[in-house]
């Protein structure tokens, strides 16, 4: 299936955006080594993209919620058919289904992000300025020739930390230039990847269901550890992309879940508002159990002492006499 859909929609919206910033009078030459108008144009593309994407984002926030009032259920059913996986599943799903709860709506808004970001992604590989045909989806050569040139802190946008010398000597680049600003960038984006999964774990709690919370530790630990390898052929601009995503999704889910705080699971123990979000009464946020602890020795019980005023005892007096031999 041809793809050459997703590739016009981004590469109209990164010219409308660009085109836009020129108008306003923000500077297409480089300032500080960057040409702000192109890297405004890719932090905008995030913004039309998750204004978009909004009534998705409430309807997984809802489906969370749903699934968090849900673990009492859940946790009865694990009970219930322990050692029986097969029917243990059977239940649940029909629980969900019941309930209407959906255990992947909480990956549904990035997915639907992929085919943006492969988009971004082929339409920057693309920008090669050495390409005779320069018919870029839409673009003018003069279009194509400043996307191209366009750099961030001198470092080109469609530069990569394994861009090859070949690649580097067209784009004009510094190899150790490209390399410092796109591992820095590599690594912002795992730690923001990892602070937006930690966010939304932290604030709704660990799933009881075994296959979701498996799904929470992918999302938290597999993905970040990922874009170590695979960050290494993302363009710049891509990782500005991704970053730029990942922050705007904190910001998102911080007012979210400040304004729709999560329901309290356990309302009869103290400090009910933080039951559904300790970690460690599901494995901790790393998943180590809480380390035991040593029974509680008895108390010795006290003697009691005469009374104020009562005469003194004597325990020999009441032993009984020694039989003569």
């Amino acid at each position: 299936m041809s793809l050459d859909w997703i590739y016009s929609a981004i590469s109209w919206i990164l010219l409308t955006w660009h085109s836009a910033w020129d108008a306003i009078g923000v500077p297409v030459d480089t300032v500080l080594g960057t040409n702000w108008a192109w890297i405004l144009a890719i932090i905008f593309l995030v913004v039309t993209v998750r204004v978009i994407l909004f009534p998705v984002f409430v309807k997984q926030i809802k489906s969370q919620r749903a699934m968090q009032a849900l673990q009492p259920k859940v946790k009865e059913l694990q009970e219930k058919h322990k050692g029986d996986r097969e029917t243990l599943q059977k239940e649940m799903m029909e629980l969900y289904r019941k309930e209407k709860a959906n255990p992947l709506m909480g990956c549904l808004p990035m997915f639907l992000q992929i085919p943006v970001f492969l988009g971004l992604f082929h339409v920057l590989r693309r920008l090669d300025p050495a390409k005779m045909n320069k018919d870029l989806y839409g673009w003018s050569v003069e279009q194509f020739d400043s996307a191209s040139k366009a750099t961030i802190f001198t470092a080109p946008i469609a530069g990569k930390f394994g861009s090859t010398a070949d690649e580097l000597a067209r784009l004009g680049a510094n190899g150790t230039t490209v390399k410092v600003l796109a591992g820095i960038l590599v690594l912002v984006m795992m730690l923001t990847t990892y602070l937006t999964s930690r966010q939304m774990i932290l604030k709704t709690g660990w799933a009881e269901d075994p296959q979701q919370r498996m799904v929470q530790r992918l999302m938290l630990y597999g993905i970040p550890a990922s874009l170590l390898i695979s960050g290494a052929i993302f363009p710049i601009g891509v990782i500005i992309y991704w970053v730029t995503n990942n922050l705007f999704t904190l910001g998102q889910q911080q007012w979210v879940l400040r304004k729709f705080p999560p329901p309290v699971t356990n309302p009869t123990k103290a400090g009910a508002t933080r039951a559904a979000v300790q970690p460690a009464k599901t494995g901790g946020l790393f998943g180590r159990k809480p380390a035991p602890q040593a029974p509680a020795k008895p108390a010795t019980p006290k003697v009691a002492g005469p009374k104020p005023g009562a005469r003194p005892v004597n325990p020999k007096k009441n032993r009984p006499a020694k039989r003569q031999g």
